[in-house]
């Protein structure tokens, strides 16, 4: 069993001990202690929440519920929603926060409660620290009888937020229409099966063949949208006449898309093409992490912007978008963030600007990518002894590379040219994870293992030492 408590939130195992995996008392204590952050801010005592389709969901959202209320908090609570759909949900409702029923990519034993703040974006790490020392200290209280918390049932919201994407300037609906395509969208058996043919449908697109959508959050492959746990609907695609594949995780803010070949089109490249369809028409600058492709520079850069690395984590992405007025930006696993909507990762409102791009393009989705940088990205760990001060390790693995441009804002980054390796330490376990990039992914493994390589041999020489 496991419970992982981060400045993000809490997310762990369902059953077993509490403190030992996610039971019952953890989640009130947790949602409790979020509960006293919200009021301590002076704003509204007023929370959205909402939850993906795994099975634990409904349980935990009664226990999130009845202890908001028991805080004096009101709850607008959004059912069987997406992640972004309850960040608009707490700008919209003026509510001092937001609370996501969700593990994510994680399989169906997991679940965890994510953390927003009231502007709709998740806590930062300061506002997560203060969470966890009350939860830690249980220094919170609960109202008297009559100033207990109301509670309001809205499931309108994930059309508002359809409605919000359509009208944006930048989404092309007659364009989309017009294309005609035909679509398969694979959600895993969570709220995108119900949320992205919503979204297609209001953008005329009336081909949709749909695969795992019905919300009973049964995963039935790995709920990650990586290649290896995508092979149903690249065959399907393989069998019949359609344009795109789509497929989304369980909260719907993560998106891959499949070419009309049945192959992949790359994680990575979701937020380059994206991007560069923006960028033609909204010149400026862009933002993904470290560890995410250069090919985003790239494109950023031949459009006349600029382009910024942020540390790891959506909220530091979000902060560095934010700094340097970025037209858009997000993370090389699918995740999209469009400013002008909100500033959180949006699937839906990915799909919408990819199928603009695509009709506008009028070319198969293949094509399309090939007009785009070819890099390969290698991701490796390699686990240390316990006892070993792990710093001291990235900073000789910087000091031997200091003749190279170099990163420090997330561990080491260091650029070879076009080609980088970028070190980050575990915040849990003894591990250095190690990601390279290179324009083929045998160089990208050979950088990625001549840095192992240096790795064992400064640890080699603290143990002889």
């Amino acid at each position: 069993m496991t419970l992982i408590k981060s400045i993000s939130g809490i997310r762990g195992t369902i059953g077993g001990r509490s403190g030992d995996a996610l039971t019952p008392l953890d989640v009130v204590k947790f949602t409790a202690a979020y509960g006293a952050w919200v009021k301590s801010n002076n704003g509204p005592t007023k929370v959205a929440i909402g939850r993906d389709a795994r099975p634990s969901g409904e349980l935990i959202n009664r226990m999130v519920t009845s202890t908001l209320q028991g805080m004096g908090i009101d709850v607008i609570d959004l059912g069987l929603t997406t992640t972004p759909t309850v960040e608009m949900a707490v700008i919209a409702e003026k509510a001092g926060g937001g609370i996501i029923i969700t593990a994510s990519h994680n399989p169906i034993q997991w679940n965890a409660l994510k953390l927003l703040n009231r502007n709709g974006e998740f806590i930062s790490a300061e506002d997560g620290a203060k969470v966890l020392q009350l939860a830690e200290s249980e220094d919170f209280e609960f109202s008297e009888v009559k100033k207990i918390g109301r509670y309001r049932y809205d499931n309108s919201y994930l059309q508002r937020h359809i409605e919000a994407i359509v009208a944006l300037p930048l989404v092309d609906k007659e364009a989309i229409t017009a294309r005609n395509f035909s679509v398969v969208v694979d959600a895993v058996n969570s709220c995108g099966g119900f949320a992205v043919p919503m979204l297609l449908e209001e953008l005329g697109v009336k081909k949709i063949t749909q695969l795992n959508c019905e919300p009973t959050g049964l995963f039935v492959h790995n709920p990650e949208p990586l290649p290896e746990h995508l092979t149903q609907i690249a065959n399907e695609i393989e069998k019949g006449r359609y344009d795109l594949g789509i497929v989304v995780d369980p909260d719907v803010d993560r998106l891959a898309l499949v070419c009309e070949d049945g192959r992949m089109f790359g994680e990575e490249y979701t937020l380059v093409a994206v991007a560069d369809y923006v960028l033609k028409h909204k010149p400026g600058n862009t933002v993904s992490n470290l560890s995410s492709t250069r090919a985003l520079r790239d494109v950023t850069e031949k459009a006349g912007g600029k382009y910024f690395a942020s540390a790891v984590g959506e909220v530091n992405v979000v902060n560095a978008m934010k700094e340097n007025k970025a037209v858009i930006g997000g993370e090389g696993n699918g995740g999209i963030i469009y400013p002008e909507l909100h500033y959180g990762r949006d699937a839906l409102v990915g799909i919408a600007l990819f199928l603009t791009h695509l009709a506008h393009a009028a070319v198969p989705v293949s094509r399309l990518r090939k007009t785009y940088p070819d890099y390969h990205i290698s991701k490796n760990k390699i686990e240390l002894t316990p006892g070993l001060d792990v710093d001291e390790i990235l900073d000789n693995i910087r000091r031997k590379y200091e003749k190279n441009p170099i990163n420090t804002a997330d561990g080491v980054k260091i650029e070879f040219g076009k080609e980088w390796v970028h070190l980050r330490k575990s915040n849990t376990e003894p591990i250095i994870r190690i990601y390279s990039e290179s324009d083929t992914q045998a160089t990208a493994d050979y950088l990625a293992n001549k840095i192992i390589s240096d790795i064992k041999e400064v640890v080699s020489r603290k143990i002889r030492a």
